[in-house]
């Protein structure tokens, strides 16, 4: 049973939002969706819980736990010293074999893809009603591709220029299962996340609303 909500009623096939930016609806499925959100639960209960991470002294509005790599304000520690101290857990050899995969069927380049090495998960859990403004990822050394996985209620998720915060961006509609990949020449676009549909998720969702987002990136810093 699908959501009295759903995103049915929009065009969903995969399709290159601009160069080096990829969308593939509904990429995971619904075992799988239903799989990683159990991973994420346990992955709170890990030593370094769910955090809302200060940037520029102010706290985000989303709870994130990371794996592999520990980020917060802007840098990356393998010990969460701005929240307990804790090290963070190692990224599990199943997320780096899914981005492989993902970066494939993303780019169609097999060389990129088993070259690909993400060494750090950023997962996000964006409460309903939450945003996150307009930002580059840009503390990684390397040109690697970004693997973008969402989970839950459907975001307006808003990819731009790679010079400013401003236009000319595109908006994109990410659904439960959802993939998005962004390497390259988009590599580096400022990017947002300006709404949360509530009421999207797929029925029997096991959180009360919102969306998990789980980044696969590679630091370059070994």
């Amino acid at each position: 049973m699908q959501s009295l909500f759903d995103d049915g009623a929009f065009e969903r096939r995969p399709h290159t939002v601009r160069a080096g930016a990829v969308h593939l609806p509904g990429w995971l499925t619904r075992e799988q969706q239903e799989w990683m959100t159990e991973r994420f639960l346990e992955w709170g209960n890990g030593p370094v819980p769910p955090h809302s991470t200060l940037v520029n002294g102010h706290p985000m509005k989303v709870k994130t736990v990371c794996l592999g790599w520990h980020w917060g304000n802007y840098t990356y520690t393998r010990t969460a010293e701005d929240l307990n101290g804790q090290r963070v857990p190692p990224m599990p050899d199943w997320l780096v074999g899914l981005g492989r995969r993902a970066v494939l069927e993303a780019t169609a380049d097999g060389a990129k893809a088993a070259g690909y090495n993400p060494d750090v998960a950023i997962i996000n859990y964006y409460p309903p009603g939450s945003t996150m403004g307009m930002h580059q990822d840009a503390e990684e050394k390397i040109n690697a591709p970004i693997v973008s996985l969402s989970i839950g209620e459907s975001a307006n998720f808003r990819l731009g220029n790679n010079e400013t915060r401003t236009k000319p961006y595109q908006d994109v509609r990410l659904a439960s299962g959802d993939l998005f990949v962004f390497e390259g020449p988009a590599r580096w676009a400022f990017h947002a996340v300006t709404k949360i549909h509530p009421g999207t998720a797929p029925a029997g969702w096991p959180l009360c609303g919102g969306r998990i987002n789980i980044t696969l990136r590679e630091t370059g810093m070994g």
